[in-house]
């Protein structure tokens, strides 16, 4: 999993991404492919 300053960079990489809040950070997770996974904060 990637930490970067911009999760919008990593939810434009693949159609599947989702962006989500959990526990005060934001996620990019990707069910159909894991690799795109990503965390801030």
């Amino acid at each position: 999993m990637k930490v970067r300053n911009s999760l919008k960079s990593a939810k434009n990489r693949d159609k599947n991404c989702v962006v989500v809040r959990r526990k005060g950070r934001v996620y990019v997770i990707n069910k159909r492919n894991p690799r795109f996974k990503a965390r801030q904060g």
